[in-house]
């Protein structure tokens, strides 16, 4: 990392300088112990905190900060080593949960500028942690409508009919027609209290999006594919192109906003400066192989292993295969891996644009 350039870590709002540090191999602890403050000289403040209410009391100083159990053992590190670390510098008792356990840590010391200095020095190393936890959840706009399946059915037939002598194409690798969707952004919620707060957040989005689409649904068509990397002769990811019928851009207005709204409240990592809608209609990673099964995700390849397809005849034949069009008016928080009643992604919270 180049250290004239640190990474920067948003914390309710606030922008942190995340500077170079020796990776560790973390290791979930069973039990944990606690040591007290460390007796050195005292640790000068010069990190303020100001998103927490640090209280005082008979013996000094506490703050309590709410950090989802999965990243605790970030926070303790291999034999306890990180939280020594961090008690030692700051002069303060840092009191985590059991494994498992959602509760809140609670800090205490001598004073309120070490305490303060110990809530953001935790917080920075739950944030860096944070980034690297597969999402769990993203927004999304729903493509599963009836006449869109039936179109998306009608290419895969076509397509298999046709193409499938090529290589790499066979029916696994297409997309499941009731999961037909656009992805607006990936959020990794880690705990049911950040679901409820990411359902609130997209709640706050209503005023902004019913704004945008005229209180009415948008009007969509979805037709012709387009491919994600420079040689059409190994694809991976294959893609339906979606656009208003009336040739505005108010869909990706919204999904800019959006974006744009959930990276400012810090449950989102802005990738790109403008959302690449698309919907995939054929992803390798779907493909299912027997002879991978021991990988843990029966019927999947390992990302390192995805095998990826000749696409140079499908998009000869199929380039502007017209799915069907749909009136969109839903914006859905979907659970990653997970199905409703409909065969679509389960959903956390949702908007209507209308």
């Amino acid at each position: 990392m180049d250290v004239l350039r640190p990474t920067i870590v948003n914390i309710d709002g606030r922008l942190y300088r995340k500077n170079p540090v020796k990776e560790e191999i973390y290791e979930e602890e069973e039990e944990f112990s606690y040591t007290t403050p460390s007796e050195s000289e005292e640790f000068a403040a010069d990190e303020g905190c100001d998103t927490h209410f640090i209280e005082q009391t008979d013996k000094g100083y506490r703050c309590s900060i709410d950090v989802p159990s999965v990243l605790y053992k970030y926070i303790i590190g291999k034999k306890g080593e990180t939280r020594k670390r961090l008690e030692f510098d700051t002069k303060t008792s840092i009191n985590i949960p059991k494994q498992g356990v959602e509760g809140q840590i609670v800090i205490t010391g001598s004073t309120k500028g070490s305490v303060s200095s110990a809530v953001t020095r935790v917080e920075v190393l739950v944030e860096s942690f944070r980034r690297k936890q597969p999402f769990t959840h993203f927004l999304s706009f729903p493509l599963n409508d009836t006449k869109i399946q039936e179109g998306f059915l009608k290419f895969k037939d076509e397509v298999l009919e046709q193409c499938a002598e090529d290589h790499g194409i066979d029916g696994s690798i297409f997309q499941n027609p009731a999961k037909l969707h656009l992805t607006v952004g990936t959020l990794a919620l880690l705990n049911d209290t950040e679901v409820r707060k990411a359902c609130e957040h997209l709640q706050e989005c209503q005023t902004f999006i019913r704004e945008i689409s005229e209180g009415k649904p948008l009007e969509l068509e979805v037709s012709g594919i387009e491919y994600m990397n420079d040689d059409p002769g190994m694809v991976d990811v294959l893609y339906a192109k979606v656009n208003m019928k009336d040739g505005s851009n108010k869909l990706q207005e919204i999904a800019d906003r959006l974006v744009e709204y959930f990276v400012s409240v810090g449950l989102m990592v802005r990738e790109w400066d403008r959302v690449k809608l698309h919907g995939t209609v054929i992803n390798t990673v779907f493909r299912k192989d027997s002879t991978v099964e021991d990988s843990g995700v029966k019927g999947r390849h390992p990302m390192s292993e995805r095998e990826a397809f000749d696409a140079r005849n499908i998009l000869k034949i199929f380039g502007a295969f017209y799915f069907g069009e749909l009136a969109l008016n839903t914006v859905l928080l979907s659970q990653r891996y997970s199905s409703d009643c409909t065969g679509y992604y389960s959903s956390a919270g949702s908007v209507n644009m209308s």
